[in-house]
C-alpha cells in the first residue's frame, strides 16, 4: 500500500491565481500591522524623556519580571527612571503594578524594595498586586486607585501600547521610554509587540474587566496627602 506523505503547498499555476495569493498576503500584512499603527497614532505627542516630561503627581511602573526575587535588568531600568523622576521633583508618588498571583512570586514588593534602596520613601510607593497585564494595570490604576493622570514608565518597545491602553482606560498619560541595550531580549520584545498590539486593540474595543477588581484603595490618595505635608 502506498503511504501518503504530506507534500509542499502548491502555488497557484495561473497568473490570476498568483495575483490573488499576493493580494491575500498583502491584506494579511496590513491587517496585522493595523493595531500597531493605532498605538502610534493614539500616542502621537505623548512620549517624553526624563528631562521634559510634564510634572505629574503619579508615575506608574509596569512589572517586567524577577530574577531570583530581584527585579530583572529591564525592570531595574524602569525603576531607576522612576527614582530619577522622584529625585528631580517631576513626580510625587510611584504606583508599582505587577504580578503576585503566586505566593513565591511578588513583583510589586520587589519593586518597592528596589525603589526604597534607591531613595524613594516607602510612604510614596503604592503597590498594585494584580497588574497581570498592561490593560489590567491601566484599568486598576483608574478604577481602584483613582489615578486620572500619570507618567508611565516602560521600555521603548512597550511604552506606546501602555500609553494607548491607559488613555483608553481613562488615565491621561505621558510615556517615558527607557533606553536599553538592543540585545536579543529587546528585539524579541519588539517583535512580540506586533501580536500584543492586536490584543491591545481588542481590549480597547471591548474594555474587559481586569482579572481582579475589588474595592477602591486609598493608597495613592494617602501618599499624595503625605507628599503635601512635607
Amino acid at each position: 500500500m502506498r503511504r501518503w506523505r504530506p507534500g509542499r503547498p502548491r502555488l497557484p499555476r495561473t497568473r490570476a491565481g498568483r495575483r490573488r495569493l499576493i493580494r491575500a498576503v498583502m491584506a494579511g500584512c496590513v491587517l496585522a500591522l493595523l493595531p500597531a499603527t493605532w498605538t502610534h497614532v493614539v500616542t502621537d505627542g505623548r512620549l517624553r524623556t526624563t528631562a521634559d516630561v510634564p510634572r505629574t503627581e503619579v508615575a506608574v511602573v509596569f512589572g517586567a519580571g524577577l530574577w531570583e526575587g530581584e527585579p530583572s535588568p529591564y525592570l531595574a531600568h524602569r525603576l531607576d527612571t522612576a527614582a530619577e523622576l522622584y529625585r528631580t521633583g517631576r513626580i510625587e508618588v510611584v504606583l508599582v503594578t505587577g504580578d503576585n498571583s503566586r505566593e513565591e512570586y511578588d513583583e510589586p514588593d520587589a519593586m518597592r524594595a528596589y525603589l526604597v534602596r534607591h531613595g524613594v520613601p516607602d510612604g510614596r510607593i503604592v503597590s498594585d498586586y494584580a497588574g497581570f497585564d498592561t490593560w489590567d494595570s491601566c484599568v486598576r490604576a483608574k478604577k481602584i486607585f483613582g489615578v486620572d493622570r500619570a507618567v508611565l514608565i516602560s521600555q521603548g518597545f512597550h511604552i506606546r501600547r501602555a500609553v494607548a491602553l491607559c488613555q483608553e482606560a481613562g488615565v491621561a498619560s505621558y510615556g517615558v521610554g527607557v533606553d536599553d541595550v538592543h540585545d536579543v531580549t529587546w528585539y524579541y520584545g519588539g517583535a512580540r509587540e506586533i501580536l500584543a498590539a492586536g490584543k491591545a486593540a481588542l481590549d480597547a474595543v471591548f474594555e474587559p474587566d481586569p482579572t481582579f477588581l475589588g474595592p477602591r484603595e486609598p493608597g495613592v490618595a494617602r501618599a499624595l496627602d503625605l507628599a503635601g505635608e512635607r
